[in-house]
């Protein structure tokens, strides 16, 4: 490893081999959406599956009762019918159909009832070109179409948990020069040679997720699964059910019995991110099983299995704060915070701006259009990048270089005004460097001018804070969906969105999800 270049090198793995070909994979898409509809098929028959469109729920249902199709992805509200009954048809002509129930309206309710009817994805609207053919690759490699890795003491394989795990990840090896990650990688590498366990803090975007997958690697547990549950995206009543399973008849529409992930990640690693959102009943069985090992499912009056997990958890609130706050059990904590591992945020790490940004050019240019030159940034844009506050870390970064692809051509330089960099500060310095040149302004249009630049900033901001949800961030946003929606096609968001998401859908959806490097 080359300790003099602040880069993030990664060596993909391959992902395993489909079994069948793409071609003999039926997929069925049900919208009344026309627009999304047609995309979707469009993207999915480029990517080599056999898609059969439809428009309406009875046609869906006559046809899941007629055929026999391998994915399902049909819209939750349908004309004529709803997607649950679509869903339950298809699983009662062919119990292994995965079934994704895709959701313009999604709420959490909503997910944890068709997650327990045996969707295999719940999938809310908006969603890119890059995440339909991911979740379509994923389904692909799943059991029932590929040879399933072989289950250690018969518990089921990651594989079969899509709807919370990634696929194979890639080998990362992180490399940087700023002291404050120069010390917190130090820190994992040491941490990685044991089995105790490891609470990461830092800000949103920082990369804790990166650094818990670097230390599984570095284990002597890297041979198992890296199981990462995301506890704010689970509701209340579904959080107990995936970390510990069920048995068959615990719920309605527990038809049959299924392990959890914590039986999942056996001889691996469990890496709880946003742990402080996990239930507080859900926080003192997980504690059980972190001291004994034992895990009881979900109606079970038996011990279920007898698991050997490490635990990595991350969260981006104080977590002594959480403790006092009553969000956290003290005794979890101390269980947890065995040893702390800080994640520095990108503003601690200029000097590695440059490098990071070069690569995040480098690899989304290439993912999209592989055969023609690289842009390159200006030192005025890398001066640009340096001066941003990054609250959004790398995250933000990634979001900036990804936008950057899409204003320049071939082979061309990506100056200051290529890249969409929204902050108070840049606007304020913006406005200082450019008053002696600007014409006088009468005040009702210096403030309409204020105005739209302001919402412009706070739309870009509020979408990016809810990863692209639409749905989500409206609702942060305090404003009707449809209302968020005109704010981004008047700042010409909503235009620029679509084409990333359905002109360059990416050349083999079973590469995508290496296509990204992993950064920290």
């Amino acid at each position: 490893m080359a300790r003099s270049l602040p880069l993030l090198s990664t060596m993909a793995t391959s992902a395993p081999a489909v079994e069948c070909a793409r071609n003999s994979i039926r997929v069925l898409v049900a919208d009344d959406a026309p627009t999304l509809r047609n995309c979707s098929v469009a993207v999915l028959r480029m990517s080599g599956f056999d898609v059969q469109p439809c428009s309406d729920g009875a046609a869906a249902l006559a046809l899941v009762a007629r055929d026999r199709f391998d994915i399902v992805i049909v819209e939750e509200r349908l004309q004529a019918t709803d997607g649950l009954a679509i869903l339950r048809a298809a699983l009662a002509t062919r119990s292994d159909t995965r079934v994704v129930i895709t959701s313009k309206t999604p709420t959490a309710q909503a997910a944890e009832q068709a997650m327990q009817a045996g969707a295999w994805y719940y999938l809310p609207k908006p969603f890119t070109a890059t995440q339909l053919q991911l979740l379509a690759g994923m389904a692909a490699r799943a059991p029932g179409m590929t040879p399933p890795a072989a289950a250690r003491g018969g518990l089921t394989p990651a594989a079969a948990r899509p709807h919370l795990l990634a696929t194979r990840r890639p080998h990362v090896t992180p490399i940087g020069r700023a002291p404050a990650f120069r010390a917190a990688l130090a820190l994992a590498r040491r941490v990685a040679a044991t089995d105790i366990p490891v609470l990461l803090t830092g800000e949103t975007g920082s990369g804790k997720e990166i650094l818990a997958q670097f230390i599984h690697q570095q284990s002597r547990r890297a041979h198992g699964s890296l199981v990462p549950i995301n506890c704010s995206a689970l509701p209340e009543g579904l959080c107990e059910s995936e970390l510990f399973g069920h048995r068959k008849g615990a719920f309605t529409n527990a038809v049959r019995d299924k392990p959890g992930l914590l039986e999942m990640a056996h001889d691996g690693t469990l890496f709880l991110d946003e742990v402080l959102d996990m239930p507080r009943a859900t926080q003192a069985k997980l504690l059980r099983v972190m001291e004994d090992g034992q895990v009881r499912r979900v109606g079970s009056e038996a011990i279920d299995a007898t698991v050997n997990v490490r635990f990595l958890a991350a969260t981006n609130i104080d977590p002594e704060r959480a403790v006092r706050d009553g969000r956290l059990r003290e005794d979890l904590y101390y269980r947890l915070n065995v040893m702390r591992l800080h994640v520095p945020p990108l503003r601690e790490r200029v000097e590695d701006i440059p490098l990071l940004a070069n690569l995040f050019l480098t690899t989304y240019w290439r993912r999209d259009r592989p055969k023609t030159p690289v842009p390159r940034l200006s030192e005025a844009a890398l001066s640009a990048l340096k001066g941003h506050r990054w609250r959004g870390n790398l995250r933000e970064l990634q979001n900036v270089i990804e936008w950057a692809t899409v204003s320049v051509g071939p082979g061309e330089v990506i100056e200051p005004r290529d890249l969409c960099l929204s902050s108070c500060d840049d606007a304020r310095a913006g406005a200082a460097r450019s008053a002696d040149d600007a014409p006088v302004q009468t005040l009702e249009e210096a403030r309409d001018r204020f105005l739209t630049d302001f919402e412009s900033r706070y739309v870009r901001w509020v979408v990016d804070r809810a990863d692209g949800n639409v749905a989500n961030a409206a609702r942060a946003a305090g404003v009707a969906r449809g209302t968020l929606y005109r704010m981004m096609t008047r700042h010409g968001l909503h235009r620029a969105w679509v084409a990333a998401a359905f002109e360059t859908p990416g050349d083999d959806p079973d590469s995508l999800d290496q296509s990204l490097p992993a950064i920290v």
